[in-house]
C-alpha cells in the first residue's frame, strides 16, 4: 500500500473547459490537460499551416483538382469535392488559429501588465482593462487620443501623464 500522500487536484476552474479565461482570476493558474493538449494541437498545426510547405502541398492539391477537370467533364461532384475539402478545412482551421490567437492575446496582455505593474509613472489601474466593455474602453481610448492631441500642443517639451489624472471612465471592475 502506498502510504505517500498526493497532492489534491486544483479546484475546478470557473470557466468552461477551453474558454479564454479571465487573467486576473485563481483559476485561470490551474492546468487541464485537455485545455494543454488541444494547446499544443493547434500551436503545432498552426505553425505547420503557415509554413512555405503547407502553402505548397494546398496549391498542388487546387492544381490537381483543376487538371482532372476535364477527366470528370467539369462535373458537380468535381466541384462538390473541392468545395468540401476546403470548407472542412477551413472550418477547423478556425478553431485552431482562434486557439492560438487566445493564448497569444493573453501573453501579450500579461507582458503589458508586467511593463505597467513595474512602472512607477504608468497606472496600476490599466492592469486588466481587457475585461471592460466596448463603450468604457471607448472612453479610455478617447483619453489617449485628447493626450495625443496635448503632446502635438507642447511640440519638443516631454510631459508624462496618467489616466489618474482623468480617472478611469468605468467606475466599476471588469465584468467576469
Amino acid at each position: 500500500m502506498n502510504t505517500s500522500m498526493k497532492p489534491a487536484p486544483p479546484a475546478a476552474p470557473s470557466e468552461p473547459v477551453g474558454s479564454m479565461p479571465n487573467t486576473s482570476s485563481p483559476s485561470y493558474a490551474a492546468h487541464s490537460v485537455a485545455v494543454s493538449e488541444f494547446d499544443r494541437l493547434a500551436s503545432g498545426v498552426t505553425r505547420l499551416a503557415g509554413s512555405p510547405g503547407a502553402f505548397c502541398l494546398a496549391l498542388a492539391c487546387v492544381l490537381l483538382w483543376a487538371v482532372l477537370g476535364p477527366v470528370f467533364h467539369f462535373s458537380e461532384v468535381w466541384q462538390l469535392v473541392i468545395n468540401t475539402s476546403t470548407t472542412i478545412v477551413t472550418f477547423l482551421m478556425v478553431f485552431l488559429i482562434q486557439q492560438s490567437q487566445n493564448k497569444d492575446s493573453v501573453a501579450v496582455h500579461l507582458k503589458l501588465n508586467e511593463l505597467l505593474a513595474a512602472n512607477r509613472q504608468a497606472s496600476n489601474r490599466m492592469i486588466g482593462i481587457e475585461g471592460l466593455d466596448a463603450q468604457d474602453l471607448h472612453e479610455v481610448a478617447a483619453f489617449y487620443a485628447r493626450l495625443a492631441e496635448r503632446a502635438k500642443d507642447a511640440g519638443p517639451r516631454k510631459e508624462t501623464h496618467s489616466i489618474d489624472e482623468e480617472g478611469m471612465p468605468a467606475t466599476q471592475p471588469p465584468r467576469v
